[in-house]
């Protein structure tokens, strides 16, 4: 299946059905009157997080949605049916943007949440609406009410807890694969991975968390040389980033700058979460070229560096430790503050 994570689609809501105008003409009712009936509401639009999606591959093929318009009302009183409703069902994490692809309308981040994006236009009243004592045979009857309509970008940020970034070819892939079940194409080239892809880390039957890899960046990126920082956009929900640096290459320091120039270029505050650096591919060479490695990776970037060799395993579970305890901690933290204190602690 393709990935496709930002759309623009064409939304419209349904007019209202319009008013009828009738009189009755029953057998032995002498003077009969008006009863016409009101039009019913048009359909509305709305758009549904769902779990199971991944992808906006589904809104390439069908860009135009368009609800229902309303039944018009009838004589001896019958009102017309309310339109059908649209609902777009999109992944978790997508956020609905107006045309100008900056103002946020909304952000669907929690799985079956719902929002109105256009809402049916109201049926018309029949001429029955209308007669009174002074106006007993109303010849007029309102017509429905416009259904709105707009432009909208669908723009997909993957739900994921810890994400991986790296310069091409810094063995991503590679440690996603080891890290979980996922398969991603690995090869010995630059920019083997073109798309963001997602893995499910398990440690424990009761510790989990989601993984993504992002194509990697090169220099100039926010300025939009290779991918560019389009896939960024799916790390910004993350917790924590596993910088992996491949350990064969000349000179670790300035790959590891690279790629935190262009991540504090993005911002969106990326520049900011917590960063694990990961040295890899330290299988490839001998130990004291490894140290030598570590130790100018630590002092220029002031952290603890960690030694991974992504294809043998090493490393690589203490590491998504360390990631999920701060993911633990984040997610802690952010249910104390939404006042589920007493509920981080309880246990069955």
């Amino acid at each position: 299946m393709k990935f496709l994570d930002q759309c623009k689609v064409y939304i419209r809501s349904g007019n209202g059905g319009g008013g009828a105008v009738s009189f009755r003409r029953e057998k032995y009712i002498e003077y009969g009157g008006p009863d016409g009936g009101d039009g019913g509401r048009g359909g509305d639009v709305w758009i549904e997080a769902q779990d199971g999606l991944n992808t906006l591959i589904d809104f390439r093929y069908s860009q135009h949605f368009k609800a229902d318009t309303g039944t018009h009302g009838m004589g001896r009183n019958r009102h017309g049916a309310a339109g059908e409703d649209i609902i777009m069902k999109v992944p978790v994490g997508t956020q609905v943007l107006e045309e100008d692809k900056e103002t946020l309308i909304v952000d669907m981040d929690t799985a079956g949440q719902r929002f109105l994006l256009a809402k049916g236009g109201n049926g018309g009243w029949g001429n029955d609406r209308f007669k009174s004592s002074i106006n007993q045979a109303p010849y007029h009857a309102n017509p429905g009410q416009e259904g709105e309509e707009r432009w909208i970008w669908l723009r997909l940020k993957l739900i994921a807890d810890v994400g991986l970034a790296g310069l091409p070819n810094a063995g991503k892939s590679t440690f996603l694969a080891a890290a979980s079940a996922a398969k991603p194409k690995i090869a010995d080239y630059p920019f083997t991975t073109i798309h963001p892809n997602l893995g499910i880390v398990d440690l424990s039957p009761s510790e989990r968390f989601v993984l993504a890899d992002i194509p990697g960046l090169i220099e100039g990126a926010s300025d939009g040389a290779g991918l560019g920082t389009r896939f960024l956009g799916h790390v910004e929900r993350t917790a924590v980033l596993i910088h992996v640096i491949d350990s064969t290459q000349t000179d670790v320091v300035e790959a590891w700058r690279t790629v935190r120039h262009e991540l504090e270029a993005y911002g969106e505050e990326l520049g900011d979460k917590t960063e694990i650096i990961a040295l890899n591919k330290i299988d490839a060479l001998d130990e004291s070229t490894v140290a030598m490695q570590r130790e100018a990776l630590e002092e220029a970037a002031g952290v603890p560096v960690r030694l991974v060799s992504a294809v043998a395993g090493t490393g690589v579970k203490e590491i998504l430790r360390e990631a999920y305890a701060l993911v633990r901690d984040r997610k802690a933290a952010a249910a104390v503050g939404k006042g589920g204190e007493d509920e981080v602690g309880w246990k069955p």
